[in-house]
């Protein structure tokens, strides 16, 4: 459809499932939501009805609905996707929550980079304003609900909920210490609901076709679909959707057509530069939040990166670190000072002067940041190493001076 018409997205029956939203029951509506299993697509699949009760049962006069587009996260491009071709299926999504939270504000937190997105969804809201979809009294109901887009400066940090928070507020983009959580305080103090741009999509669907239909779609403990940014050394790269349960080697090669030049596969990431690096043997694992649980990180937001034989582990790792050593916002010690320490470490098995003493710290310090950071940034940042650690140990032995 074109994006830049809302009539198109009316027509292939666009707002049909916040028409039939107003006349269900609030809590008939995150019922839905809750026997659809939903779980976040950001990255961190906690599941959507959980952060929806928390909201709905606030008695704040004030509460927020804020959409996280800020998607900073190397080798996901399926939120910037979804902005720039169906933005309205984002907008139903929220209105729906707000509706069913008792939601006053809504806000969209889109990446400063993303400007034909930014410009898309601002025509966009315009538009269902114009139709009725928001503002006052939205299609004669008493609800009132609106939505602003605000933009980032650039900063990974950014798409962890409370660093998002505060930078909305208009301060550094740090994060805060939890408890409480935003649903409890967030933006301004007030009660605070935040999902991902794919999370809030999919909620139409489930008003539509029923929570226990879409439950049927995908696994028992990942239901529905799930887009997929596939990258790296495939001959077919893009987004692709898919069903939870389908084995990576199928999303490469079926969807993706295999390995340029059919070459062999090294290693793949998945999720993204936080995410773990797995080896070719691995690649019949399905995809599904519990079967990733394993890499002790959220691997949920869709990334999968392919690297060949021609591309060398500790280049990867060096990248990687040097990725969150710049992005880290510094406020606590071990990913401020620690992502130094692991550059150098990767150095010196890249120029081969390390030794076993190296693989030990590497090891400890690694899980020292995993345990000890404040947000999602330090928390899941040393998963490819640690990853890497276990499956590709052979390489580090001989890297060993």
């Amino acid at each position: 459809i074109n994006p830049l018409s809302i009539d198109e997205y009316v027509n292939f029956d666009g707002y049909k499932s916040l028409k039939k939203a107003l006349k269900m029951e609030k809590t008939g509506i995150i019922e839905e939501v809750q026997m659809s299993y939903l779980r976040g697509r950001g990255g961190a699949g906690f599941p959507a009805a959980i952060k929806m009760m928390g909201l709905a049962k606030e008695t704040n006069k004030e509460k927020f609905v804020i959409c996280n587009a800020d998607e900073g996260e190397p080798g996901n491009f399926k939120d910037r996707y979804l902005m720039e071709n169906d933005p309205h299926q984002i907008l139903e999504g929220m209105i729906i929550v707000a509706y069913a939270t008792g939601g006053t504000k809504g806000y969209i937190y889109v990446r400063g980079e993303y400007q034909k997105s930014i410009s898309l969804l601002k025509w966009s809201i315009e538009e269902a304003r114009k139709k009725g979809y928001l503002g006052n009294n939205i299609l004669g109901s008493k609800f009132n609900f609106d939505i602003e887009v605000r933009s980032g400066a650039g900063s990974y940090v950014c798409g962890e909920e409370f660093a998002l928070i505060e930078s909305l507020e208009g301060n550094p983009g740090r994060t805060r210490v939890k408890p409480p959580f935003p649903t409890s305080v967030g933006l301004h103090g007030k009660p605070t609901l935040i999902n991902n741009v794919e999370t809030f999509s999919t909620i139409p669907c489930i008003i539509e076709m029923g929570g226990l239909e879409f439950a049927k779609i995908g696994t028992p403990s990942s239901t529905g679909t799930k887009l997929i940014s596939l990258s790296g050394n495939v001959k077919n790269k893009g987004v692709f959707e898919i069903p939870f349960g389908m084995p990576i080697r199928d999303v490469i090669f079926k969807l993706g057509g295999g390995v340029e030049k059919d070459r062999k596969i090294k290693m793949v990431q998945l999720g993204g530069a936080c995410g773990p690096i797995i080896p070719e043997y691995m690649l019949d694992m399905n995809i599904d939040f519990e079967r990733f649980e394993e890499f002790e990180s959220k691997t949920g937001a869709g990334a999968i990166i392919v690297m060949d034989e021609r591309f060398d582990l500790f280049d990867i790792l060096l990248k990687v670190v040097r990725f969150f050593q710049h992005e880290s916002c510094g406020k606590c010690t071990p990913c401020r000072e620690g992502h130094i320490q692991l550059a150098n470490l990767i150095i010196k098995f890249i120029e081969r002067k390390a030794t076993v003493e190296d693989i030990v710290s590497l090891e400890s310090l690694a899980r020292v940041i995993h345990q000890a950071s404040l947000c999602g940034l330090g928390q899941t940042s040393p998963t490819a190493i640690i990853s890497s650690l276990r499956y590709f140990r052979d390489d580090y032995i001989d890297r060993i001076e």
